[in-house]
């Protein structure tokens, strides 16, 4: 292994740095900029089973220190992900890929993962559970250990590859929803999801996104989202993989100490897009000023 590589559920990344469901597309976007292939890996567009538009306009509002988002999953649905998204990724990325999954069921959760599941291109299932369960009353799969824990056995069951399950923040406990996925078979945890919140227009006195409410993303939930992952890495076995408000060399360093095996950057890739390229070239002089041989080395590195 080299000295950025770490190993993310068996299988060798060439470095840690992942870019985050829903900030890069398919990839091939980003491959008109730069080659992609310096990535560790990345995670595509939140896929769910049918087409969806998404949420009403305006679902992007500016917030101190990041942003708030309500953009409700739009993506074409898994049959034409398949058909048209992958094969186009194929010509311009040559290691596997994340594969992001939504689900309003149990039921839907497993079928897109056994769609995606016989997928060469795939190498490991996100399966995002802060969205909303609508057999039990909109309330999110990643706010209850049982419906969590419920997922992932559901997931695990249909699909040969590693399972991430992607952590909601709006919980009270991070750790219980952490650990009932590990119980249920979880490969890995990622976390964390955006923060609610929401802003107001002071001239109409509405609220700015038409969802009203949306996600918090960006340099402000970076403490936050150290903080749950150190907590989580405490108390489970699984890699953890670190995100939020990620947006320099140290802060990978930092989420790294914190436990994270690897590190996602997700909202700073709307702010620049060759973040992640230009982190990963910064990486070795910023470990050199820390006195790191290996990236591997710090806490989470050999998870």
């Amino acid at each position: 292994m080299g000295r950025l590589s770490v190993d993310l559920c068996g299988i060798e990344l060439d470095n840690p740095v992942i870019p985050a469901s829903g900030t890069f597309g398919y990839g091939y976007e980003f491959a008109e900029l730069y080659d992609i292939n310096c990535l560790g890996t990345f995670s595509f567009k939140g896929t769910t089973l049918e087409p969806r538009y998404g949420n009403p306009l305006p679902r992007i509002a500016e917030a101190k220190a990041g942003m708030l988002n309500a953009v409700g999953l739009q993506n074409p649905g898994v049959e034409a992900v398949i058909r048209d998204e992958l094969p186009r990724l194929a010509k311009c990325f040559h290691k596997k890929v994340i594969a992001n999954v939504s689900g309003f069921s149990i039921e839907e959760y497993a079928e897109v993962c056994r769609l995606l599941d016989n997928e060469p291109l795939v190498g490991w299932l996100e399966v995002n559970i802060s969205c909303p369960n609508v057999h039990g009353g909109g309330m999110s799969f990643g706010t209850d250990p049982k419906a969590a824990a419920a997922v992932t056995r559901a997931v695990k069951a249909v699909t040969t590859k590693p399972v991430i399950l992607k952590l909601s923040p709006n919980v009270t406990d991070i750790v219980s929803i952490a650990r009932a996925c590990e119980d249920a078979g979880a490969d890995a945890v990622s976390l964390i999801n955006t923060l609610l919140g929401m802003r107001f227009d002071l001239k109409t006195g509405k609220p700015i996104l038409a969802n009203n409410t949306g996600g918090l993303s960006g340099p402000a939930v970076f403490p936050i989202a150290l903080r749950m992952v150190w907590q989580v890495s405490q108390a489970v076995k699984i890699p953890v993989i670190g995100l939020g408000g990620v947006s320099s060399a140290d802060d990978v360093i930092e989420m790294m100490m914190a436990g994270a095996t690897a590190v996602q950057i997700g909202a700073a890739n709307l702010i620049d897009p060759f973040i992640c390229r230009d982190i990963i070239r910064e990486l070795p002089a910023r470990m050199d000023h820390y006195g790191i041989a290996k990236i591997s080395d710090l806490k989470g590195g050999s998870r």
